[in-house]
C-alpha cells in the first residue's frame, strides 16, 4: 500500500509538549519499505526528512519545513533463549513502556527500572535512556539501522554505539542513521538494581521484602507518576535538563555554601550534580509565565499549561540556564531536541 502524505499537517498530537506547529509534509511508516518510500519522496520534493517516534523528546519552536515521518512499525519477538539469557527484538515504532511490560509478562528482567519512560523503542538508544541506576547500554544486544547516506542496512553492537550519559553515536551524527529495530539481552534470573533509595523505600513501605522485577516496575511507575506530570494532562517532555557533570573542585565550592547539595560521584575527578536541585534552590520550581512554566512538584520539568509556544518554552529554559550559570557557575544542557 502506498504511503499517504499530508500537506500542512498539525504536529500538536505528535509532540508531548502539545505545541501547535505545522509540518510541510507528514506521513507514517509501518515498515522498512515505507521508510524508503518516504526518503525517496523527501528527495523528490527537495525536503529534509525528520523522523519522529513518540514526540516525547522534542521541543518544536516553529513550523517544520520538512517531511515529518512518524515511525509506527510494530513487532516484538524472542530471538534466542538459553533458559537464562534471552535476547528480544522490538521494532522501532513500539511504545517503550508497553514493551517493558511485555518483557515482564515473558518472565524477563532487565528493563524494569526503565518503566514508564515515554517514547518509542527506536528513540531509546538515541538518548541512551536511563533511570534509577539502569541505562540502555546495560541491557543492549544490538540494533539495525538504515544509513540514509548510502541506503544500506547496518548492524550495530554495543561498542559501535558510543553510548554515554544521554548520548550515543546516533545523537552525535544527526540525520544519518534511522534506527529500525533494537535488541536487548534480558534474564530469566532476577537480578534487581535497587541502589536508588526511593525505590527500596517504596518497596519497604509496601511490605515487599523479596521483590520481583514486576514489583520494582510497579514501584517505579508509582514514583514517576507522583513526581512527573502525565503529558496527556499537562504538556511536557519529562526531564528538560541533563544532570551536569562538573569538576570536583566546583562541587566543593557549591557545597561550601549549600551543605545539602545533591551530587553523585562521576569518576576521574568529576561529580554529577542534580539539575533539579540547582533549579529548585534558585527559586524556579513552580514558576509560571503565561502558559510556560516549571512544574510545581519537579523543578526539572518544564510544562505547557495550554497555549505556550515552543519559543516561549525555550525562552524560559534560556532564562533558567543563565540564572543557574550565574548563581552556581554551572551550565545546564537541554535534554530534548530543539527544532
Amino acid at each position: 500500500m502506498s504511503l499517504q502524505f499530508n500537506e500542512a499537517f498539525s504536529l500538536k498530537p505528535f509532540n508531548t509538549f502539545g505545541v501547535d506547529v505545522g509540518a510541510r509534509l507528514f506521513s507514517e511508516a509501518r515498515d522498512d519499505g515505507d521508510i524508503r518510500q518516504a526518503l525517496a519522496e523527501a528527495e523528490r520534493r527537495g525536503l529534509p526528512l525528520l523522523p519522529i517516534g513518540g514526540g516525547s523528546n522534542l521541543l518544536l519552536t516553529g513550523d517544520v519545513e520538512a517531511l515529518v515521518l512518524r515511525i509506527a512499525s510494530r513487532g516484538l519477538r524472542v530471538l534466542t533463549d538459553d533458559g537464562e539469557r534471552v535476547v528480544v527484538e522490538a521494532e522501532a515504532g513500539e511504545s517503550w513502556h508497553p514493551f517493558v511490560l511485555w518483557t515482564l509478562e515473558q518472565g524477563l528482567s532487565g528493563l524494569e527500572n526503565l518503566s514508564l519512560i515515554p517514547g518509542t523503542v527506536g528513540a531509546a538508544p538515541m538518548q541512551n535512556i536511563g533511570a534509577y541506576g539502569v541505562e540502555i547500554k546495560d541491557v543492549f544486544a544490538g540494533l539495525t539501522a538504515l544509513d540514509r547516506q548510502t541506503g544500506e542496512l547496518r548492524e550495530f553492537d554495543l561498542g559501535e554505539c558510543a553510548f554515554a550519559y544521554r548520548d550515543s553515536l546516533f545523537k552525535q551524527q544527526p540525520g544519518r542513521w534511522l534506527i529500525l529495530r533494537v535488541r536487548f539481552a534480558l534474564s530469566r534470573a532476577t537480578t534487581l538494581h535497587l541502589d536508588y533509595g526511593p525505590v527500596r523505600q517504596r518497596l519497604q513501605q509496601e511490605g515487599i521484602e523479596a521483590p520481583t522485577a514486576r514489583d520494582v516496575s510497579r514501584a517505579i511507575c508509582a514514583i514517576r507518576s507522583e513526581k512527573l506530570p502525565d503529558p496527556a494532562e499537562l504538556g511536557n517532555a519529562g526531564s528538560f535538563f541533563k544532570n551536569p557533570v562538573v569538576p570536583t573542585a566546583l562541587a566543593k565550592r557549591i557545597r561550601a555554601e549549600h551543605a545539602d547539595l545533591v551530587s553523585y560521584p562521576a569518576g576521574e575527578g568529576q561529580v554529577k550534580l542534580a539539575a533539579g536541585w540547582l533549579i529548585e534552590r534558585a527559586g524556579w520550581k513552580g514558576f509560571r509565565e503565561g502558559d510556560a512554566g516549571v512544574h510545581r512538584l519537579q523543578a526539572l520539568v518544564l510544562v505547557n499549561y495550554g497555549a505556550a509556544s515552543g519559543g516561549q518554552l525555550l525562552a524560559l529554559a534560556r532564562r533558567i540556564q543563565a540564572d543557574i550559570e550565574q548563581r552556581f557557575g554551572v551550565l545546564l544542557e537541554i535534554e530534548p531536541n530543539v527544532l
